[in-house]
């Protein structure tokens, strides 16, 4: 291909993008005066925001929490950006990557609601919380509260430094119905001792969708001279909410893969300002103070297109709106749902409150292991969930996406009625 030839093809290719762009907000903008929770029932408008997206035609995709999709304009700009550094390499590298990267970083911390100063990118929400877990200061005897729920590779990290350092992991299950929000704090509460040093929860937990009442559960441990971690992997651009909205939490770590729609690659840690300098440095790095938060994320040379696509993925989920997105997710889990609810040997293992959960849920069948109902949903329906069977949890988690429509759905609620029957 000649350079003339490169040159017109990647003006084609920014050209569809803004194309694309202007569309949706015209889209947008017609339906601005629309209340969120009236506009997440209206299927055309829905069927337009559908457009922006390439879902898969061999299957219907209800496994999205893992890692959404991009839109067509993110994923474009993307791999524009990795054309560019591509084509300058070390320059780039040495000249340009730390301030776009502060750029993307401001443009993150604005929407969680932080100082920039208490924010880094980091590659995912694991290296995020597993950064903190391994940077607190552990004496033997020190405890750590976290729930059965949590995600697996945090609770590995806490368990290697119990073999390490000799602190002491302790281990609650969230009841997965609960009558209030005092009922989720009490549990944890009454497992914390003058020795624990650290409490962790969910924002949104990764295998039931429940959400917890994170600003009650950090203003009790507060009150105990319990530090807070919050798993958020799941609750960035799907929840409408601000870093003080949670009552104070001392760190916050998520992915932008997920409901953020950036490329894989990504991810934030919150620290609180008063609390970085005590937190050891996972990678060493002399060249930052010990309260600036920079000295938490050396990790390297890494693919820095993914970070310059935070700006994309961020101005794509504005035009969309959270409070948008959130109802119209909450409404696309609620229409399933409560379809299947009361049917005889289906199971819902999420509160049924439509406030205690938004597009995560998980559903269970009487007799059928999580493993076999996720192998005949795809294998008999076409329909990719994802098996879920621990912690007193039994069933598939069934993540929609915006992109996700009401006849897909109602093929699924077909295929659960059909496979309780059986």
């Amino acid at each position: 291909m000649s350079s003339l030839s490169k040159r017109q093809f990647l003006k084609n290719i920014t050209g569809i993008a803004a194309i694309a762009s202007l569309d949706l907000q015209k889209v947008l903008a017609q339906n601005e005066h629309i209340p969120a929770l009236k506009l997440a029932e209206d299927e055309a408008f829905w069927s337009q925001i559908r457009t922006a997206y390439t879902p898969p035609k061999e299957f219907i995709h209800l496994e999205n929490g893992y890692y959404s999709m991009a839109s067509k304009v993110v994923l474009e700009k993307y791999q524009q950006h990795i054309r560019d550094i591509n084509a300058v390499t070390s320059y780039y590298m040495r000249t340009r990557q730390f301030d776009d990267k502060l750029a993307s970083k401001k443009l993150l911390a604005e929407l969680l609601g932080c100082q920039p100063e208490e924010l880094i990118i980091t590659r995912n929400t694991t290296e995020s919380l597993d950064t903190i877990i391994a940077g607190i200061d552990w004496k033997s005897g020190d405890e750590a509260l976290m729930a059965e729920h949590d995600y697996g590779a945090m609770l590995d990290m806490f368990k290697l430094q119990a073999k390490r350092y000799g602190m002491v992991n302790k281990v609650i299950s969230v009841p997965l119905h609960p009558k209030s929000d005092d009922e989720i704090v009490e549990v944890y509460e009454k497992a914390i001792t003058p020795k624990t040093r650290l409490l962790m929860i969910c924002h949104l937990i990764n295998i039931t969708g429940h959400i917890l009442p994170v600003k009650k559960i950090t203003e009790m441990a507060h009150r105990h001279g319990v530090e807070v971690m919050v798993d958020g992997a799941h609750a960035f651009g799907h929840l409408n909410f601000k870093i003080d909205d949670l009552g104070g939490v001392d760190y916050y770590g998520s992915s932008l893969h997920k409901w953020l729609g950036n490329p894989l690659g990504a991810g934030i840690l919150y620290v609180k300002k008063d609390k970085i300098k005590p937190i050891w440095q996972l990678f060493g790095d002399m060249g930052y103070q010990d309260d600036d938060i920079r000295k938490l994320n050396h990790t390297g040379t890494h693919p820095v297109a993914t970070d310059l696509a935070i700006k994309d993925a961020i101005d794509f989920h504005q035009m969309i709106g959270i409070a948008r997105k959130e109802a119209r997710l909450r409404y696309l889990q609620n229409y399933w749902t409560s379809q299947v609810r009361d049917i005889p040997n289906i199971t819902l293992n999420t509160p049924e409150d439509p406030q205690r959960s938004c597009a995560i849920a998980n559903v269970g069948i009487k007799g059928i292991p999580p493993a076999d109902l996720a192998k005949k949903l795809m294998q008999n329906y076409k329909i990719f969930t994802v098996a879920i069977g621990y912690a007193g949890v039994f069933g598939v988690r069934v993540t929609p996406h915006l992109y996700t429509n009401l006849d897909e759905l109602n093929t699924f609620v077909k295929a659960l009625k059909e496979l309780a029957k059986a």
